[in-house]
């Protein structure tokens, strides 16, 4: 699938690198064709690295894709130059007009405080609302995930013992429903995080259908309203270093951090990570821009 982006953001060339069809807008004005318009509401504090990600998780299906990058203005992002920002990313306030075929709203690092206590949070809250009219599907990861099903249906996260970290098995619920067509009886999955939504309050809940869960890591996949809503509990975008990177980053910081379960061969970390959950992440983004975007999506937004 082509993803259409600006020619000078810096994961253009990366993904071209890597055989990926990426167009710039020059080229796309000379097609005869509407593609779809995904918003991504970034919140990860290395946006480079998420913006890679996604584009080439959404890369693997013939549909054309526009994206359009968006970050809170309620919180001032460290890790991310000013100038990134400034030149590739939007905010609610200048495409409140507008209306997308998806949206994606990445998870953040502030699971360890209480929803009201995120600076961004009133905005996060009036971002989801506007996307009730604005967005045919909205999928929600990690952090994102849990906020959701904080605001939208009053299900509140809670603190693990320890944090949830390696990538974990995963069994498919609800085989019928098309956002798991194609996946296998038990796939992998990557995590990274200290609190969980309870699975069995998601469970109880008439509104939300659960698609995939974990005996080790609880639910993982929920849609509502017919796929209008998406919750994805881990981090189906992650590279192969993601969580090495992660695991090196605390262990410099001091902190207390276990090797990342099932990563390593031999739980070695001297030894290459195996990439054990790709097949599944296109699987999960080409199945959710097809069924839930695509096909759902009105011709003339």
């Amino acid at each position: 699938m082509p993803i259409r982006t600006q020619s000078d953001l810096p994961a253009f060339g990366i993904l071209e690198n890597e055989n990926i069809f990426v167009m710039d807008e020059q080229r796309a004005m000379h097609q005869d064709i509407r593609p779809l318009q995904v918003l991504i509401l970034n919140n990860m504090p290395i946006k480079q690295d998420t913006e890679l990600q996604l584009l080439r998780a959404l890369s693997n299906t013939p549909i054309q894709v526009d994206v359009t990058f968006m970050n809170v203005k309620s919180h001032v992002s460290v890790n991310t130059p000013a100038s990134h920002l400034n030149k590739f990313y939007t905010t609610l306030d200048e495409i409140r007009a507008r209306k997308f075929d998806g949206m994606i709203v990445t998870g953040a690092p502030v699971e360890d405080i209480s929803f009201e206590e995120v600076d961004y949070w009133q905005e996060t809250c009036e971002i989801l609302d506007w996307a009730e009219s604005h967005v045919t599907s909205t999928l929600h990861i990690c952090w994102a995930a849990q906020a959701g099903y904080y605001h939208y249906y009053g299900i509140n996260k809670r603190k693990l013992s320890a944090k949830l970290f390696g990538v974990y098995e995963h069994k498919v619920a609800n085989r019928k429903i098309p956002l798991v067509r194609g996946f296998d009886d038990i796939f992998l999955a990557p995590h990274s995080r200290h609190t969980e939504t309870p699975a069995a309050a998601i469970h109880a809940c008439s509104e939300l259908t659960v698609l995939a869960e974990s005996e080790k890591a609880g639910v993982y996949l929920a849609i509502a309203e017919d796929g209008k809503k998406v919750f994805v509990a881990g981090h189906p975008e992650y590279d192969r270093y993601t969580l090495d990177n992660e695991y090196h980053r605390d262990l410099n910081k001091g902190l207390p951090i276990q090797i990342p379960y099932n990563y390593y061969p031999g739980d070695d970390p001297g030894c290459k990570p195996l990439l054990q959950w790709r097949s599944h992440s296109n699987n999960l983004y080409s199945n959710w821009l097809n069924y839930y975007v695509y096909q759902a999506t009105p011709y003339e937004l």
